[in-house]
């Protein structure tokens, strides 16, 4: 078991642009919610409502906003953004982190067609396909797929059970049933991007499915063929996207939510969780349109005063 690291609370401020409030020789040696820490801990108050907790709490050390208003009980990070603060201090205390490049599993099974940097991580039971390109610093954990034609750009992250480049949802109808259309195009995704467990994104009908740079997908989240995600956008679990859907950067998706087929959305859009896109967006906003859970009769009750509502 690896030792914990410990660094001063000056080079902690150092790591996060904050300033030290107190005694910035101490040490720390783990970073801790507000109930749990410990001596040596670390703690943080993004979010004022939580203050009381401090009452109770044994941390050394709290990151706080600039205009939190700090006493002799605590040692303090002061910052303009405590939550982001904390993001790039979690990164010094992952003791558990064994990732290490360059490496690849015996396990791998990786196609001669496809092209593979060689500072890649790529994890147990990885299958990726033909015409493949993985770009340096790029991390694919165990069991994901690679279905073909899929580009990887640096420093992205794929997290374990991900199925990328499979075959989009395409069937012309006829008399006799459905015909499948093939899927011929192929599947980028851009720079720092990271996509979590057991998620899937279909590869292009004819045009390729676009994730741009700096996206990040929480698990389980399904994008169809042909979708174009604009970069620095951020999606909860559980969420859909349908085929051939246009969205600018910058988009925020709330869990459990969908947007529909060959629609646009403008850059700058938040969905609420639990919200279905039916139309274009051609205005930067707050959407949402989730309706509490009710007895099925009080609910029958509110969706014809709504509907009046609309005429």
């Amino acid at each position: 078991m690896s030792q914990p690291k410990s660094y001063t609370l000056k080079e902690l401020a150092e790591h996060s642009n904050c300033v030290v409030v107190g005694d910035s020789s101490i040490l720390i040696d783990n970073i801790s919610t507000i109930e749990n820490a410990q001596k040596n801990s670390i703690t943080f108050l993004s979010n004022n409502k939580y203050s009381n907790l401090l009452a109770n709490s044994k941390a050394s050390a709290v990151i706080v906003s600039n205009d939190f208003e700090t006493n002799d009980n605590f040692n303090y990070l002061k910052t303009d953004d405590p939550y982001l603060a904390y993001a790039k201090l979690s990164n010094l205390f992952d003791n558990d982190d064994d990732i290490e490049i360059p490496f690849i599993h015996s396990s791998a099974v990786i196609s001669k067609k496809a092209i593979i940097d060689k500072d890649v991580y790529i994890g147990p039971n990885v299958f990726i396909g033909p015409k493949c390109k993985i770009e340096a610093n790029v991390i694919i954990h165990s069991n994901c797929s690679l279905v073909k034609n899929v580009s990887i750009a640096s420093n992205s992250i794929i997290q374990n059970g991900v199925v990328l480049g499979s075959d989009g949802f395409g069937f012309a109808p006829s008399k006799k049933g459905y015909v499948k259309i093939r899927q011929i195009g192929g599947l980028t995704i851009g720079k720092n991007v990271e996509i979590g467990a057991n998620c899937s994104i279909d590869r292009g009908a004819i045009d390729n499915t676009e994730i741009h740079d700096g996206v990040i997908l929480d698990n389980l989240v399904h994008i169809a063929h042909n979708v174009i995600l604009g970069e620095n956008s951020a999606i909860a679990a559980s969420c859909a996207i349908a085929g051939s859907t246009r969205i600018g950067k910058n988009f925020k998706m709330g869990g459990l939510s969908g947007v529909l087929g060959h629609l646009k959305i403008c850059d700058d859009v938040t969905v609420g969780a639990h919200t279905l896109i039916t139309k274009n967006i051609i205005q930067s906003g707050n959407y949402v349109g989730i309706m509490p859970a009710q007895e099925h009769d009080n609910w029958a009750k509110s969706s014809v005063f709504i509907k009046k509502l609309s005429k």
